[in-house]
């Protein structure tokens, strides 16, 4: 499921990237006292009153563009705007209404989208009182903060989230969502066809063909599925300003929304730093992953070509060890329906839940094999564990004291699960919950988890 998305527009050196830190919670936006700092969006995600969204950052708008530079940041402020659920129009109480504000008002206005006005630098009592100006740009919705020290934001996020398309009913999907990743032009929209046996998507040699994120309904073996084909993802260094990047927010979406990721790789290629880039991507997400390696018809002549090729994923890829990787040409529509097999299986391992007579039978004889380390005298038990949740597969392990496990262990556990029971193509989280002496030692404070995410 996708998060919904706020944009937060304005004139420059309104705030607008004070407000998206203290929204996120991090200072990922450069903020300066100097118009036009920020000239690409940038995103992050922000949760309030238990809805999690995505905040957009956009460079700031002006009425008439003055060169290049400013038009380009306009048209990337304009599609944040197409893009939003919620928009956050961010006003500058001490320069008051101007010309542009009321120009913006009147574009903001005609999106029909939710636009909530928030006159910002509002530090005090005599500049919330002035904030009552701007109800002239003829919005519903004002509220005065100070991004800076976090004044009233509060009651703004109270807005938002009130804004929002009410949230769907956490539900198993009656489609299974698989979405096509990787770097550009590693042949992402000719695989998409080739599963589909039709042209439905634009096919050109040219890098950055695709810009949204494309949705195919597909009928596979009495299975329904969605196929989402995505724009190329680069590192975050080499991603260009402009409707590139944009195009990034839609893949990392539609990685958010599927169950299966269809990882593409370029055979002519090798395995890159980008597409290892592209996969953490993917892993930060706990998503299911195949590895497909497109144009094999080309680089898979020599005797022995696809042993070494697996080799190097294994080599670039070694934070995915559990992943199938399967050799295609999807120009040549060869290998395509076992992809579709494979991402099938993968997911039907995502919703594989053990038993805890299965999983306490596997964690005695692992610990039967390799005793767990001592510290301090004291030596790792575990008193049972069970499989809390699928989607992804979530086990929790009580133990005497979480302080003893350590990171080898847990991968060692990790390793004895994928013998019995692979979870192909699966992360698995390992999560460790300390015994009821252990939160009396810390002052009855709520068990320490720690969780390894595969």
């Amino acid at each position: 499921m996708s998060m919904p998305i706020v944009a937060l527009v304005g004139r420059p050196n309104v705030g607008k990237s004070a407000l998206f830190n203290r929204l996120v919670g991090e200072r990922l936006a450069i903020v300066q006292d100097r118009p036009g700092t920020t000239r690409d969006r940038l995103y992050g995600e922000a949760e309030w009153a238990g809805r999690a969204f995505t905040v957009v950052d956009t460079g700031g708008i002006m009425a008439a563009p003055t060169d290049d530079l400013s038009a380009q940041v306009q048209a990337q402020a304009q599609l944040a705007i197409d893009e939003a659920d919620v928009i956050l129009f961010l006003v500058d109480v001490l320069t008051g209404v101007t010309p542009d504000d009321y120009e913006l008002a009147d574009v903001l206005r005609r999106s029909k989208k939710p636009v909530i006005v928030v006159v910002n630098k509002a530090d005090n009592a005599e500049r919330r009182l002035a904030a009552n100006e701007f109800y002239a740009l003829g919005l519903e919705q004002l509220f005065a903060v100070s991004a800076l020290h976090g004044t009233g934001t509060g009651d703004l996020l109270d807005a938002v989230v009130e804004s929002f398309p009410p949230a769907p009913e956490e539900e198993a999907p009656a489609r299974i969502g698989i979405a096509i990743i990787g770097r550009p032009n590693v042949g992402k929209s000719s695989l998409l066809n080739a599963i589909l046996g039709q042209d439905r998507t634009i096919v050109s040699p040219i890098p950055g063909t695709t810009r949204d994120a494309i949705d195919m309904d597909l009928a596979w073996r009495g299975n329904d599925i969605t196929l989402i084909d995505t724009a190329g993802i680069r590192r975050r260094g080499a991603i260009e300003p402009g409707l590139e990047k944009y195009s990034v927010l839609r893949a990392l979406r539609a990685i958010n929304r599927a169950d299966v990721v269809l990882l593409v790789l370029d055979a002519t290629d090798g395995v890159t730093a980008q597409d290892a880039h592209v996969a953490g991507y993917i892993l930060e997400e706990n998503k299911s992953v195949v590895v497909v390696v497109n144009k094999w018809d080309v680089a898979g002549k020599e005797p022995g070509a696809e042993g070494e090729f697996r080799r190097m994923v294994q080599e670039t890829l070694k934070f995915l060890p559990y992943v199938p990787v399967l050799f295609v040409s999807a120009l040549r529509r060869r290998g395509i329906p076992q992809v579709v097999d494979a991402a099938l299986r993968v997911r039907e391992a995502r919703f594989q839940r053990l038993s805890t007579g299965e999983l306490n039978d596997l964690v005695r004889d692992a610990v039967a094999a390799h005793a767990p380390p001592s510290k301090w005298g004291q030596r790792l038990r575990f008193y049972y564990a069970t499989q809390a949740r699928v989607d992804p597969p979530t086990f929790v392990f009580f133990v005497n004291d979480t302080r003893l496990v350590h990171f080898s262990y847990e991968r060692y556990l990790e390793n004895r699960i994928r013998e019995r029971y692979p979870f192909e193509g699966t992360p698995i989280r390992l999560e460790f919950r300390g015994h009821a002496s252990e939160a009396r030692r810390r002052g009855a404070r709520a068990p320490r988890q720690r969780q390894e995410e595969r």
